[in-house]
C-alpha cells in the first residue's frame, strides 16, 4: 500500500469510528432523556415545562377530544405549565386541578399496575368516573376502557410506592 492510500484508508477509518461513537452517544443520550422525562410526579416536557404536551386538560371533558392549548391561556400548577383553549377552561382548571388534571400525574395506569412509571400520551386518553387518564400506548387505552375498575385497583395499589420514587 502506498503512503497516499494508507492516509486515505486511515482517514476513512477515523470518520467511521467517529460516526460509530457519535451514534452510540446519541442513543445513550436518548435513553437518558427518556428516563429523565419519567422522573417527575407530573409528566412534564423537560424542555418546555409543559404538562401533557400542551394539551388542554379541560377540553377532554368539555369537548370530548384532545385539543392543544394556547400560550395566551396558561396556568402553573404542580410544578408544570398547563395550557388551555380559552379563559373559561383555564379558570375551571385553576379552581379544580384535582378533577381536570390527569390522574396519577399523567402516567399510564395500566403500566402503573405493572409497577412501571411510563408517561401517558395526551392523544391516548379516557375519561372514566369523571377523571382523565392518559396512556402510553393505544392498546393500553383500549384494555383500560374495557375494564377500568380492574386496572384502577392495580394502579391505585402501586401508585403510592411508585410516586415516592419520583422526583419532587
Amino acid at each position: 500500500m502506498t503512503a497516499q492510500r494508507q492516509e486515505r484508508y486511515g482517514s476513512r477509518l477515523q470518520r467511521a469510528l467517529f460516526a460509530l461513537l457519535a451514534g452510540f452517544f446519541c442513543v445513550a443520550s436518548l435513553d437518558f432523556a427518556a428516563r429523565a422525562a419519567t422522573t417527575e410526579r407530573v409528566v412534564v416536557n423537560r424542555y418546555s415545562g409543559l404538562a401533557i404536551g400542551g394539551f388542554d386538560p379541560v377540553a377532554y371533558f368539555t369537548e370530548s377530544m384532545a385539543v392543544e392549548g394556547l400560550p395566551d391561556f396558561e396556568a402553573r400548577e404542580a410544578g408544570a405549565v398547563w395550557r388551555f383553549r380559552n379563559e373559561g377552561n383555564r379558570a375551571s382548571f385553576v379552581a379544580h386541578p384535582e378533577i381536570y388534571g390527569p390522574q396519577f400525574g399523567g402516567y399510564d395506569p395500566v403500566d402503573l399496575g405493572r409497577g412501571v412509571t411510563y408517561p401517558g400520551n395526551p392523544r391516548f386518553w379516557v375519561v372514566a368516573g369523571q377523571r382523565l387518564y392518559l396512556f402510553g400506548r393505544e392498546d393500553n387505552r383500549d384494555a383500560f376502557a374495557a375494564e377500568p375498575a380492574r386496572f384502577l385497583e392495580e394502579a391505585t395499589a402501586r401508585w403510592p410506592a411508585l410516586e415516592r420514587g419520583l422526583a419532587q
